[in-house]
């Protein structure tokens, strides 16, 4: 059994996927300590040859680890203050490197490098520490607290995902209270604080929705939105033209067209499930602003590149065949607006929609490419669309807003319920940290889309499988 603890501060023994996944984990855990297994070294020297976020990820904390040893011995523990900021007011923790000297016990004697990393923590348990074994890793979190060891998940980035802020509330007023925004195009958020409930004027957020229903009459209703930078709301009719051919359906799509069509927003998330038309709308108010209304030079569309591992070598042809088949879901949204909306952007075309696809792509005004190729760069005067970016780090949602230049408008759309990567989960994934720590900013809006509008059968499977 193990020792009594000797001392209050914990020992945070961090598996590589956590570094893989954040950096900058090394400086998240306040005054306690960090032990990084030689092993997890190991493996960051192996994925530091990648070309993807893994690898920058993983370059990153070397250089980390590089600037701590310069500092002292990082067998002995280096504390990291002096290169990380810190709201500490004493003393910050320390980051160790643990060579593992000492033996496994049986039930991790074979050579994986999880069970050298579990046994790190295995050991400092034995020895009276309050070791804390952190992990992304499903498998090696059920192992390690198979053994006792107090194991958790990397909750540095983490949201609850079932409160997660949905863009928009639902009130009952009186109908006096409708009309009078409606006649007077305005409304002070005073006049909805009795309607509110539970909640206060300060609890409307920045360009969140609000559904208004007459408590008197099922039939009269209202939509409104709070203005950025003002204490009243406006009220919100949707486009009264087809965006690109696309009328809004259900009142979380015409939430979602006012802020894709605002260009005082810059950032906007769209959230929902299959068939709830997030990236249609993203593509078709994307194609009114940058062809019909050249409001934007061009229009990005990227994608992660996920269940591939991140590489797109795996698909045969050169690098535009392979993106071709990886991009297909945005090309089907592009034929679909191109086809058949009767727009007058594609009335004045007589060649094929491919071929008016490609003729877009030729010109420069439509750009098709994976994440990859985004980083490092500045982004300005385009409008942008991430698609399936539950599939992103927080990390990396950061790295890509942070591309974003003068007079860009950033589109995130996704379902936190279809994760491809392992080491995310609807609360850990990038959008649904956007989503929750980017809430109430001037120039930021979201909807959650609720209603599928595919098909009657694609509504069905998402109620009943």
């Amino acid at each position: 059994m193990p020792k009594k603890a000797r001392e209050d501060k914990k020992h945070f023994v961090l598996d590589t996927n956590v570094l893989l996944h954040n950096p900058n984990a090394l400086f998240v855990f306040k005054e306690h300590h960090v032990v990084i297994p030689f092993p997890v070294i190991e493996e960051l020297d192996k994925m530091k040859r990648r070309d993807d976020d893994i690898g920058r990820n993983a370059r990153q904390c070397i250089r980390h680890l590089d600037r701590l040893r310069s500092i002292g011995h990082l067998t002995d523990g280096v504390q990291w203050g002096s290169i990380a900021p810190s709201t500490l007011n004493g003393d910050t923790g320390t980051v160790r490197i643990d060579v593992g000297e000492d033996a496994r016990p049986a039930m991790l004697a074979e050579d994986k490098p999880d069970n050298q990393i579990i046994s790190v923590a295995y050991h400092l348990r034995e020895q009276g520490m309050r070791a804390v074994f952190v992990s992304k890793d499903l498998g090696a979190r059920i192992k390690s607290d198979a053994l006792g060891i107090h194991t958790e998940d990397f909750e540095n980035q983490k949201v609850d995902a079932d409160t997660l802020y949905s863009g928009y509330i639902t009130i009952e007023t009186d109908g006096e209270t409708i009309d009078d925004m409606y006649n007077n195009r305005m409304l002070s958020l005073d006049r909805l604080e009795p309607f509110l409930n539970e909640t206060s004027v300060e609890d409307v957020h920045a360009n969140q929705f609000v559904v208004m229903r007459d408590s008197g009459d099922e039939n009269h209703t209202g939509l409104a939105r709070r203005l950025a930078d003002t204490e009243h709301v406006i009220p919100v009719t949707g486009p009264r033209k087809p965006v690109f051919g696309i009328m809004a359906r259900n009142v979380q799509q015409t939430m979602a067209l006012d802020l894709l069509l605002d260009d005082e927003i810059a950032f906007v998330t769209l959230l929902g499930a299959a068939g709830t038309g997030k990236t249609l709308l993203a593509v078709a108010a994307g194609m009114t602003k940058v062809f019909n209304e050249e409001r934007y030079d061009k229009l990005l569309v990227a994608r992660p590149i996920m269940p591939l591992g991140r590489d797109i070598g795996y698909l045969p042809g050169d690098k535009d065949e392979k993106l071709s088949a990886w991009m297909q879901p945005i090309f089907d949204n592009l034929e679909y607006l191109l086809s058949t909306r009767g727009s007058s952007f594609q009335a004045a075309e007589s060649h094929s929609v491919e071929q008016r696809v490609q003729k877009l792509i030729a010109d420069g005004r439509l750009v098709l490419e994976p994440l990859t190729y985004i980083r490092g760069r500045s982004i300005p005067h385009q409008l942008i669309i991430v698609d399936e970016a539950q599939n992103l780090t927080p990390h990396e949602v950061r790295t890509i807003v942070s591309r974003v230049g003068e007079g860009t408008k950033l589109i995130l759309t996704g379902d936190i319920d279809q994760i491809d990567n392992p080491y995310l989960d609807s609360s850990s994934n990038g959008l649904s940290y956007s989503v929750e720590k980017m809430k109430g900013l001037g120039v930021v809006g979201h909807v959650t889309l609720a209603k599928s509008e595919r098909s009657h059968l694609a509504s069905l499977a998402i109620e009943h499988l």
